[in-house]
Parts: structure tokens; sequence; C-alpha cells
């Protein structure tokens, strides 16, 4: 279902933004060159990888630039209706 956004930020745009989709990527990598030895996936990390706890989206701001979570965008929206 779509839902407004508002910038917290500057407070005026309403209309213009980047949305970000967050897709965590799961590697261990050599620690001397920075190459990635393997790569998982979510139902198989081990032990030692812990899994991706943040946000599924961030939102820009196409007006300020500020970047946040979605919900701080839909929050402002929901509390300055017009």
């Amino acid at each position: 279902m779509p839902t407004p956004y508002l910038c917290p930020a500057c407070k005026s745009n309403r209309t213009r933004f980047a949305i970000i989709d967050q897709v965590p990527r799961y590697v261990k990598m050599d620690p001397h060159n920075g190459e990635v030895v393997q790569e998982y996936e979510q139902e198989t990390l081990d032990a030692f990888h812990m899994p991706y706890k943040g946000s599924a989206r961030r939102i820009q701001c196409g007006a300020c630039g500020l970047t946040e979570d979605e919900q701080t965008f839909i929050a402002m929206a929901n509390n300055y209706r017009r």
C-alpha cells in the first residue's frame, strides 16, 4: 500500500525521494587482500556470522539529501498532514 513521505530535515519535500532497497550479501573475505573467499546464504550462515538486522529500505530526500529509515519519513508525513 503506498504511503506518503515527508522529509524530517527540510520539512517541505513530499514528492522527490530516492528509495534504497538494502539487500545484504554475506561473505567471508581474505584478511590480507580483501578477496571474497566464500559467499553464504542467510539460511546457511555459520555461528560466527551475524545476520543483518537493519532496515530493508532507506529513503533519501531528493531536496536536502538526508538518508534515514523509511519509517522516519512515514511518521513525519503522518504527524504533519495538510
